[in-house]
């Protein structure tokens, strides 16, 4: 009988996975989109569960992996569907679902084009595994510098970065501003679904000893991540004094867009509110401030050429005996517009003109309507907007005898640029006033969360106003003070320490977003070049 062939096992051969892995079932990627999305979102205020977003990016990274870019396409949509129509809830509550829906689908859209993008690159990733992390973080980036500025300047709601306001990673800010913050959540999620898809492949080898080990590398590098965010300074240095700022919560008679209409009993609420401050003042139960800050749409009726509306501001100002930073809108400069603004109103002497901020980013279809006309026929909700908005030119630098703020306005903290110009111009303050009687106290908290992240970004205190709610103060180590309840009226005053000196985010600017964007689109062409070669 002849001797039966012996069959040997090398022994590396065994140990080593194989080159890829097939695509999970169409059904469970769809699955695994859903779920990204709620990840997503369950990362943003008001549930503020941060540790969600990278499963999230990487429940979207697995889900997309060796896809048709259709298919990236449209799992990437469902996950943008999942995570902005809640997200963005508080855009239907006064004006319809229309608004909220474009709006939602819009912003889906752009995770297609994620979508698209990480299907494109599984090449690159099934070649270089180890480059999976850091292509997912520049991806996200992009993904996210096209969203912030297009179409009509964009609109940044929901950057990776806005929701990690209680997360380690916030404190990246401070080196690179919302971009790098981003880019580290997503390389989190990079790292999680490479370990995942290592641990898969090396499963698929039962005779390999350990295999486990390809996915504690992955993991231990998050927590190297995270460990090392929590080494970056904050605070910046204390050397710039004190003021104290009063904000007052006037509140409106009613929610909604008709508050609008009641534009003279919003004006009295907070003039009302700082008479009894002043009030409170005079009897040594508050401290004297020495800038109190109103928010945004304070004063709607407009106090330059309104006398009454004058007198009124006048009254406060001089019964609390210093100035106040009014939100106002001003008629002007043509027939038919107006302009956001933010006031400096002096006691004794009213208005100074020529401490005045006008809003640089109005806010498209809700304080001005491009293509009027073509938007008409989608809906006619767009001629509530009677009069445009009209955009203001300088940076929001506000010199006032005690601090230099620089104040931006509402949804004008989403926005890198407008307030990193504030501090380069001198600001040692950063102010929100914001007007949240249109949406919810969701909305507001998101709001909120921003703040906190300009506030480390900077080395600034920083303040948000609002005129329902939420109000707080800000630390530059982005602790949040005296924070108001929502659809109240409220006054809080505190005693803040100014910082000096400039963070390297302020410093390098957009530097991180332009080369962390480059990476993108070299990481894309990279795929490009492999997809060409046969095999």
């Amino acid at each position: 009988m002849p001797d039966s062939p012996v069959t040997t096992v090398d022994p590396v051969a065994a140990a080593t996975p194989p080159s890829r892995l097939s695509p999970v079932r169409l059904p469970v990627a769809l699955a695994m989109a859903v779920a990204a999305g709620l990840a997503l979102l369950l990362a943003f205020p008001p549930y503020g569960w941060w540790p969600l977003a990278p499963v999230g990016v990487a429940l979207l990274a697995a889900a997309t992996h060796r896809r048709r870019l259709r298919a990236g396409a449209g799992l990437g949509f469902v996950t943008g569907v999942a995570l902005f129509a809640p997200l963005l809830a508080w855009t239907n509550l006064h004006t319809g679902y229309l608004p909220w829906v474009l709006l939602s689908l819009l912003q889906a859209a752009y995770l297609a084009l994620l979508g698209v993008a990480t299907a494109w690159v599984s090449p690159l990733v099934d070649r270089f595994p180890p480059v999976w992390p850091v292509v997912t973080g520049v991806l996200w980036v992009g993904q996210e510098a096209l969203r912030d500025r297009t179409p009509f300047g964009g609109f940044p709601w929901g950057r990776l970065a806005f929701g990690q306001d209680g997360s380690p990673l916030l404190r990246l800010a401070a080196l690179g501003g919302a971009p790098l913050v981003t880019f580290a959540v997503a390389v989190s999620g990079g790292l999680l679904v490479a370990g995942l898809w290592w641990l898969a492949r090396a499963r698929r080898q039962p005779t390999a000893p350990r295999w486990w080990v390809p996915a504690a590398g992955p993991g231990a590098a998050v927590l190297v991540l995270f460990s090392t965010a929590l080494l970056v300074p904050l605070g910046g240095s204390a050397r710039g004094g004190s003021v104290t700022v009063a904000i007052v919560q006037g509140n409106v008679p009613r929610l909604g867009l008709d508050f609008n209409a009641q534009r003279q009993a919003v004006l009295d609420n907070h003039v009302d509110a700082t008479i009894e401050l002043a009030a409170q003042v005079a009897a040594g139960a508050r401290e004297q401030p020495d800038l109190v800050v109103w928010p945004e749409n304070s004063s709607d009726i407009d106090p330059l050429r309104n006398p009454a509306a004058g007198a009124r501001i006048s009254a406060a100002a001089d019964a609390v005996g210093v100035p106040i930073l009014v939100g106002a809108v001003l008629s002007g400069p043509e027939q038919g517009q107006v302009r956001n603004a933010g006031l400096l109103w002096r006691p004794g002497t009213g208005p100074d003109l020529e401490q005045l901020y006008i809003k640089r980013h109005p806010v498209p279809f809700a304080e001005y309507v491009p293509m009027r006309d073509i938007a008409r026929m989608v809906s006619k909700q767009v001629d509530r907007v009677r009069a445009d908005f009209v955009a203001g030119t300088e940076a929001g630098v506000v010199r006032t005898p005690a601090v230099v703020l620089g104040d931006v306005i509402c949804f004008e903290v989403a926005y890198d640029g407008l307030v990193r110009d504030t501090v380069t111009g001198g600001a040692q303050l950063l102010v929100v006033q914001t007007n949240n009687a249109t949406f919810d106290v969701a909305e507001a908290r998101q709001q909120l969360a921003m703040v906190r992240l300009r506030a480390v970004e900077h080395g600034r205190p920083a303040l948000m106003a609002s005129t329902v709610g939420v109000s707080g103060f800000v630390a530059p180590d982005g602790r949040v003070s005296d924070a108001t309840g929502f659809n109240t009226r409220a006054v809080v005053v505190r005693q803040l320490t100014l910082t000096e000196g400039r963070t390297l985010a302020t410093r390098i600017g957009m530097l991180p977003e332009v080369l962390l964007a480059g990476l993108a689109v070299a990481a894309l062409a990279g795929a490009a070049v492999l997809r060409r070669r046969p095999g």
